[in-house]
C-alpha cells in the first residue's frame, strides 16, 4: 500500500465556529442546499452523527460519482476539529484503499479563521498520483468551504 498526503491551508472571512457548526456539524442539512448541482444528499446511515457515525454522501445525477461513505473518526466541538475517513464508495475505484481527512478551525479573530485540512491517501499496490489529479483535489477540498463560506459570510445570522 502506498500512501500520499497534502495539507492546505486558507483563511476565511467567517468565525472558526460557524465553520464548524456549518461544515462538520450540520454539513449533511447544509451542504446539499448549497451545491444541489454536485450533492443530492447526505444520509447519517449509522450513528449519530458523533464519533463512529457512518455518513453516505449521494451524488447529484449528471455527475461523475454516484456515492462515498465516511466514518467519523474523531469530533471535538471544543477545539473546533473533526478527523473522518472515506472508506468506500465509486471514487475510491480500485486505486485508493482509502482517505482520511483531518480538520481544524482556528480563530484569527472573532470573526475570521483559518482552515487546516490534511487529506492522507492510502493507495493501492503501487499507485501514485500525479501532480494534476493532486491539484484536482486540492481544488475540490476548498472549493466546497469557500461555497459554504460565502454562505455564511451573506448570512450573519446562520450558525451563530
Amino acid at each position: 500500500m502506498g500512501f500520499t498526503s497534502f495539507t492546505r491551508e486558507f483563511n476565511c472571512q467567517v468565525s472558526a465556529a460557524r465553520m464548524f457548526k456549518a461544515l462538520i456539524l450540520d454539513s449533511h442539512n447544509l451542504v446539499p442546499k448549497l451545491m444541489p448541482q454536485v450533492i443530492k444528499s447526505i444520509d447519517i446511515i449509522l450513528g449519530d452523527g458523533g464519533r463512529g457515525s457512518i455518513k453516505q454522501i449521494n451524488f447529484s445525477e449528471g455527475t461523475y460519482f454516484k456515492y462515498m461513505k465516511n466514518r467519523i473518526d474523531v469530533i471535538d466541538s471544543e477545539n473546533l476539529m473533526c478527523n473522518y475517513t472515506l472508506f468506500e464508495g465509486d471514487m475510491l475505484v480500485d486505486k485508493l484503499e482509502s482517505i482520511s481527512y483531518k480538520i481544524k478551525f482556528e480563530p484569527l479573530s472573532e470573526e475570521k479563521c483559518v482552515c487546516k485540512v490534511t487529506s492522507q491517501y492510502f493507495t493501492s499496490h503501487d499507485f501514485e498520483f500525479k501532480e494534476e489529479q493532486l491539484r484536482g483535489a486540492k481544488e475540490r477540498v476548498v472549493g466546497m468551504y469557500k461555497i459554504v463560506e460565502a454562505y455564511l459570510f451573506e448570512n450573519p445570522a446562520a450558525y451563530s
